[in-house]
């Protein structure tokens, strides 16, 4: 108790005017990471509120994770650029918030550069600067009923992003009034124009823009306003470049988180395979794609910095129709696995994403037991499947089964696939606690499979304190959910008359929390 009140006693004097929050306040909290429900693998906020990814970015072997933050509440609040980093991907040191509301607005979402060539005179060609560029929400011009409330700003830093300052002509992009929702800028450096593009969404819509500096913008295109899903608002873009694997063939891809229209319910993230001639993206694509079935996945992008060959894909697990509602109490969301994509091409499904937790997951496997043969009606039993990861494959010609996660109090997490409906399903409706808001556990969720072969599927099951992330077939298809069990899962029943499961792999993780 004694130390629960010095922190929040720390964190009552965290305001919203530019500061930095000394380390020491940081490494307090460390110690708490046993809250019901804190995952143990996954990135958290050491307290209070947390959602979008921003700013993702590797320079000199560290990955930097900046992201939504509001410092005083578990509920979203005045917005402010929390950070992290890390080297692996997987375990994360919390760093100082990283940027503070000012006069302008609140921070909202954007990304992150390493100005190389000091195109923008922020730094020096031997100490260039490290650039976010991100997204100003004015409170009171949103409360006044105006639109032309969000506009686009930069800062930088110049060691390593310890430190920040806003640049002093802010806003770099402004607003005409005519877009209420005018935000989330993602921005790389161009190799074949030699510029900067900056993906932006406006409602329904995607904005292309381009800058010889980071500073001064200018709009060339736009995209999707009859085309993929609209039954909410686009946000968090995403544009690059990626090589067809087995193919020498490399397409664009661009991602739009989209709340609401996720396929089932509230927010996701869909995402379509083009060209980008360097001033405009094109596709071919009809049908609506998506990243994940789940429900909680969402404002997810890649780092800048790594080769075009290598795309890292991080999202925020929860959805906006119950992230204010989780029952945590110290903290509020979680960050999906780091993912790497890969764009693959079948006959059936044209051009698609694979996403699959990074190699850097398995160092932290350990006590592996492996099982090599589930029929039907086995059960296993473990102290906690809530820490752990499952890797099998199903020999043969894809069948019906199931996978059934059950606790002492009889709590339960299915998982399988119907051969009906040839579709795979993930079943939450009695994981735990669901009450807290009406769509958490209203329905089965249900995804039609998207496989090259129908035959020798490998699935991978990875299981946090309060989380599902299910890979099928390298990462076709995907689920993400956010589980609430009073007890952790302590019993696994396999379920089919046709097929058997091989090879089971189940290893506990190692928590990342020191």
């Amino acid at each position: 108790m004694k130390q629960l009140l010095i922190i929040l006693a720390l964190f009552t004097l965290i305001g919203c005017k530019e500061k930095t929050t000394p380390v020491n306040e940081v490494a307090v909290v460390e110690d708490r990471f046993r809250e019901n429900y804190r995952p143990q693998y996954h990135f958290t906020p050491p307290t209070m509120w947390m959602n979008d990814p921003n700013g993702l970015l590797h320079h000199n072997g560290t990955y930097h994770l900046f992201y939504q933050h509001y410092p005083e509440d578990i509920v979203w609040g005045p917005m402010h650029w929390g950070h992290a980093t890390s080297k692996d991907l997987i375990s994360w040191e919390h760093k100082p918030i990283a940027l503070y509301p000012d006069e302008l607005g609140l921070i909202f979402s954007g990304s992150a550069v390493m100005d190389i060539h000091n195109t923008s005179g922020l730094g020096t060609k031997d100490n260039p600067p490290m650039v976010a560029i991100f997204t100003y929400h004015l409170m009171e011009g949103e409360k006044a009923g105006r639109k032309d409330f969000q506009t686009q700003g930069i800062a930088y830093s110049l060691d390593e992003g310890e430190t920040w300052k806003k640049y002093s002509g802010n806003p770099v992009i402004s607003n005409d009034g005519n877009i209420k929702d005018f935000r989330d800028p993602k921005v790389f450096w161009d190799e074949n124009t030699e510029q900067w593009v900056m993906t932006l969404v406006a409602g329904d819509h995607a904005k292309f823009y381009s800058s010889p500096n980071l500073k001064n913008w200018t709009l060339m295109s736009e995209f999707g306003k009859n085309i993929g899903a609209h039954g909410g608002v686009w946000e968090c873009p995403d544009l690059f470049p990626l090589q067809v694997e087995g193919r020498d063939e490399t397409k664009w891809v661009l991602i739009i988180s989209i709340n609401p229209g996720a396929p089932n319910g509230g927010s996701g993230t869909q995402y379509f395979v083009g060209d980008f001639d360097g001033t405009t993206f094109t596709t071919n694509q009809k049908e609506i794609k998506w990243l994940d079935y789940g429900t909680d996945n969402y404002a997810g992008v890649t780092f800048n910095g790594l080769p075009d060959t290598e795309r890292t894909f991080i999202g925020w697990m929860s959805n906006w129709n119950y992230a204010r509602d989780t029952p945590t109490e110290a903290w509020r969301s979680a960050m999906t696995l780091s993912r790497k994509l890969t764009l693959h091409k079948n006959k059936t499904n044209g051009f698609y994403l694979k996403n699959y937790p990074v190699t850097s997951l398995d160092e932290y496997a350990y006590a592996t037991v492996v099982h090599d043969t589930m029929k039907n009606g086995m059960s296993l039993s473990s102290k906690n499947y809530n820490e752990q990861r499952l890797n099998f494959k199903i020999p043969g010609k894809l069948d019906d089964f199931k996978l059934n996660f059950t606790n002492i109090n009889k709590e339960s997490v299915k998982f399988g696939y119907n051969s009906n409906t040839k579709s795979y399903y993930l079943d939450r409706r009695k994981s735990g606690v669901v009450s807290f808001e009406p769509s958490f556990g209203d329905k089965v969720h249900t995804v039609p499979a998207i496989i090259d072969s129908p035959t020798d599927v490998a699935y991978s099951i990875v299981m946090d304190a309060s989380s599902i992330e299910v890979f099928i077939d390298g990462g076709s298809t995907v689920f993400t959910d956010q589980i609430f069990p009073t007890t952790p899962f302590t019993a696994l029943t396999f379920t089919s008359e046709n097929a058997t499961i091989a090879n089971l792999k189940v290893s506990k993780i190692k928590r990342i929390w020191k």
